[in-house]
C-alpha cells in the first residue's frame, strides 16, 4: 500500500461501539486476575493473566516500557477564586526530564492550561506544604504555541527539587474518560510496578497487569527481560477526530533506550513481545533512526528524530540489524552510554514492522492511533479480537483486560 493510500484511510473503518458499562473504572483487586485474550494461528481464546508465561515460548524476549507516571496536574487559584489547572507535558529548559526534575530554583515546561481564558498575564502562586514549612511556587506564562504554552516555574526554597515539588503539589493524571478525580489508590495501581524513570503523564498501561509473582514465573521459564523507556504524552489516547488520518497530527515523544538494550535486541534469536504500545513505538523508532545513522553517520543529536509519516516514505531499506548496529556506531562515537532521541511515528495499517513478533496490550478507544496501531499489526482481524471481547464481557482501556496478539503479517524483513 502506498502513501497516499495509507494517509487517507477513512478513520470510520477503524470504530466500534463501546457502551459506558465495558469501560473498567477501577481495576481488579489482584492485578494478573484480569482476563487474556489470546489470538495467533489457532484463533481466538481467554485465559487468565497471571498464565501469561505459559503461552510464551522459552527464550523469549519480553520488553518492558520502564516510564513512571507523575504528578503532572498542578491546580492554581487566582486571588479571585478561579482555578487554573497547568498540565506539565514535557519539559522546556532544561529539555532533559531527569536535569529539569532536579532543577532547584526554576524550569520551564510545555503545558496544557486548563480554564485559559481566566489566566491573562499574572503571575500565578501556590503554597506547597512541606515537611519543614511551605515553599512558594509560582507559574508565568511564556509564550502559546497551539494548543501548549511554555510555563516558566520558579520557588522560593532551593532545598527542594522541582520533581519533589511535583509529587507534593501535583495530582496524578488518570485518563479523563474514567470520570472521576484521582485517589490514593491510583498511586499504586495506575504505576506499574517496574516503573522507574519518572516522566510520563500516562500509564503504559498494558504493564499494569504484571505482578512479582508473574515476573518470577517469566524468569524460571527462561523468559528474557529487557526495558525501554518512551514517556507517554497526554496526546497518545487522543482520539482522531479528522475524518482520514491525514489531517492527524501526532505528538511527540522522548525515548531513551540503553546501549545493553540495543545489544539485547540486536542478538537475540528468539521471539521479541513487546510490553504495550509504547514498547512498540520506541523499538520501530529504533529503525527509522538506525536507518538515518546509517545513511548519514554525521547527525547531530537534535536530528535523531522520526517524523510522522517517515516510515511511510519510498526509500531502500536495510536489515533492521544494520540499523540497531549504526545506533551502536553512533554511541561509539560520541561516548553515550544510551540513545536519546525523539519520535512522532504513527503506525496505522500498511505499516511494515521490522521487529516484533507478538504484542501484549489492552483494549483502545474507538478510531483512536493506538486502535490503528493494532489493525496494522493483526489485520482486519482486529474486528473479530474486540467482537469477541465484547461477547465475552472483557473490560476495556486503561484499568481494563489485557491481550496477548501475535503478528498477523509475515513480510517483517528480518
Amino acid at each position: 500500500m502506498k502513501k497516499e493510500e495509507i494517509v487517507h484511510l477513512p478513520i470510520s473503518r477503524y470504530d466500534y461501539h463501546l457502551p459506558g458499562e465495558k469501560i473498567a473504572k477501577y481495576p481488579l483487586p489482584q492485578r494478573d486476575a484480569s482476563k487474556l485474550l489470546l489470538y495467533g494461528d489457532s484463533g481466538i481464546r481467554s485465559a487468565l493473566f497471571s498464565d501469561l508465561p505459559d503461552w510464551l515460548p522459552e527464550g523469549s524476549l519480553l520488553l518492558f516500557n520502564n516510564t513512571r507516571v507523575i504528578h503532572a496536574r498542578l491546580l492554581f487559584r487566582k486571588p479571585g477564586g478561579a482555578q487554573i489547572e497547568i498540565f506539565c507535558l514535557s519539559p522546556s529548559c532544561p529539555a532533559d526530564y531527569a536535569v529539569s526534575f532536579q532543577q532547584r530554583r526554576f524550569c520551564s515546561w510545555h503545558c496544557m492550561i486548563g480554564n485559559a481564558k481566566r489566566w491573562k498575564e499574572e503571575p500565578l502562586v501556590m503554597k506547597v506544604p512541606l515537611q519543614v514549612g511551605e515553599v512558594k511556587l509560582q507559574a508565568d506564562k511564556i509564550v502559546r504555541n497551539g494548543q501548549e504554552t511554555e510555563v516558566r516555574f520558579t520557588w522560593d526554597d532551593d532545598r527542594f527539587t522541582f520533581s519533589e515539588l511535583l509529587e507534593a503539589a501535583g495530582r496524578l493524571p488518570i485518563p479523563p474518560y474514567l470520570n472521576r478525580a484521582a485517589e490514593e489508590r491510583d498511586e499504586v495501581t495506575y504505576q506499574t510496578v517496574y516503573s522507574r524513570i519518572e516522566g510520563s503523564v500516562a500509564a503504559p498501561t498494558a504493564g499494569l497487569h504484571f505482578t512479582p509473582q508473574v515476573m518470577e514465573r517469566l524468569q524460571k521459564k527462561g523468559i528474557i527481560r529487557a526495558e525501554v523507556t518512551l514517556h507517554v504524552g497526554a496526546g497518545t489516547f487522543r482520539p482522531v477526530k479528522s475524518e482520514t488520518i491525514a489531517d492527524h497530527e501526532m505528538h511527540t515523544e522522548v525515548i531513551s533506550v540503553e546501549r545493553k538494550t540495543i545489544e539485547t535486541l540486536l542478538h537475540h534469536q528468539g521471539k521479541l513481545i513487546l510490553v504495550g504500545t509504547t514498547s512498540l513505538r520506541t523499538v520501530e523508532s529504533l529503525y527509522y533512526i538506525g536507518k538515518k545513522l546509517h545513511d548519514d553517520p554525521g547527525l547531530k543529536p537534535h536530528e535523531l528524530t522520526v517524523g510522522q509519516w517517515e516510515p511511510y516514505e519510498e526509500e531502500t531499506p536495510i536489515p533492521p540489524a544494520q540499523a540497531l548496529r549504526s545506533i551502536l556506531d553512533y554511541l561509539d562515537r560520541t561516548g553515550g552510554d544510551r540513545l536519546m532521541a525523539a519520535t512522532q511515528i504513527i503506525i496505522v495499517p500498511g505499516y511494515l514492522f521490522h521487529f516484533p513478533d507478538a504484542l501484549v496490550t489492552n483494549f483502545h478507544q474507538p478510531q483512536s492511533t493506538l486502535l490503528l496501531l493494532i489493525a496494522a499489526f493483526v489485520g482486519d482481524d482486529w474486528k473479530k479480537i474486540y467482537e469477541y471481547a465484547l461477547r465475552e464481557d472483557y473490560r476495556f482501556l486503561s484499568y481494563g483486560d489485557s491481550s496477548l496478539l501475535w503478528k498477523k503479517s509475515k513480510e517483517a524483513c528480518k
